[in-house]
């Protein structure tokens, strides 16, 4: 069973920078695509970030390219987002997800099988 924990989520004020993990476990896969989506009230959720393990090619939303950056950990079993230059309009629940290939970093909300509960990131102006 997979099984993803998010965490590091918090309140900051606009310009500040949080950093986001995943922590991952119970699958098999030594390459998966993991990634980040985002969900604000009343808006559908949303691609932020997405990666493949297995040559850490990285995809990113045109709305946090060059603020936002995703990683993962030499044991491959953590992953990152570092949100610098946080807006109040990336406040949202934030959800890691995975999906064993065939995958794509940058894939459709709907073939990611495995999502975390979510952490919740505010940013105020």
């Amino acid at each position: 069973q997979v099984h993803l924990v998010e965490s590091g989520g918090g309140s900051v004020q606009a310009g500040g920078s949080l950093r986001l993990s995943c922590a991952a476990s119970g699958y098999a896969y030594s390459r998966v695509c993991m990634g980040w989506f985002r969900q604000a009230p009343g808006k559908e959720r949303e691609g932020v970030a997405g990666l493949f393990t297995g040559n850490g090619i990285t995809w990113y939303a045109e709305s946090v390219k060059g603020r936002f950056t995703i990683s993962q950990d030499n044991a491959k079993t953590t992953l990152y987002l570092q949100m610098n230059s946080l807006k109040p309009e990336d406040t949202a629940m934030y959800y890691c997800a995975a999906d064993p290939p065939p995958c794509s970093p940058s894939g459709a909300l709907s073939i990611w099988d495995y999502w975390g509960q979510g952490t919740q990131v505010t940013v105020s102006s």
